[in-house]
């Protein structure tokens, strides 16, 4: 995959800042994490990447703050991602490589998590599917779109999946 980002020069012309192949940001035999950027609620056109936090990694968490907006790429694959069985270092990798995610995730139904952020996603390729806490489940195909609104849910992976989504950070209601 190559990641293409544009900006200005110092003239204000359209220019190319990078083009790479982004590393992975954190990757186990059940998925493959890969952050591409990240806005915040500050930013101001032009954005000065060089200047600015950081936007092609984790920063304080996984999870957009209210106004953050995140793109990542994950690749799933039909394993179970059991942290339990993890050792000392594993933990700290994951923690540190995806700051947030142990958090969010029920220990009591694995998978299940809720965030405070709208995502909106799309399936590259393969199948997966998502479950809500009553149990409906939606089967997604390449092509397929969801928005996820803040609500609990779950991927249930049965072969390999790679989805593109954007997270948005919004105030939840109390």
């Amino acid at each position: 995959m190559k990641r293409v980002v544009t900006g200005f020069d110092g003239k204000g012309t359209s220019i190319f800042i990078s083009q790479d192949e982004p590393d992975a940001t954190y990757e186990t035999e059940s998925f493959r994490w890969t952050e591409l950027w990240s806005s915040y609620p500050h930013d101001t056109l032009p954005i000065d990447p060089p200047s600015g936090p950081k936007r092609e990694t984790v920063n304080e968490s996984v999870f957009p703050s209210v106004g953050k907006s995140i793109f990542r790429i994950i690749e799933f694959s039909p394993t179970t991602f059991d942290p339990s069985t993890f050792s000392e270092q594993e933990m700290e990798q994951l923690n540190s490589s995806l700051p947030g995610l142990m958090g969010h995730l029920e220990t009591d139904d694995p998978g299940m998590h809720a965030t405070g952020s709208i995502d909106y996603g799309v399936i590259l390729s393969g199948r997966i599917t998502l479950e809500l806490d009553d149990g409906e489940v939606a089967e997604l195909s390449p092509g397929d779109v969801w928005i996820q609104n803040g609500t609990r849910h779950a991927w249930r992976v049965e072969e390999k999946c790679t989805i593109a989504v954007v997270l948005v950070g919004v105030e939840r209601k109390s």
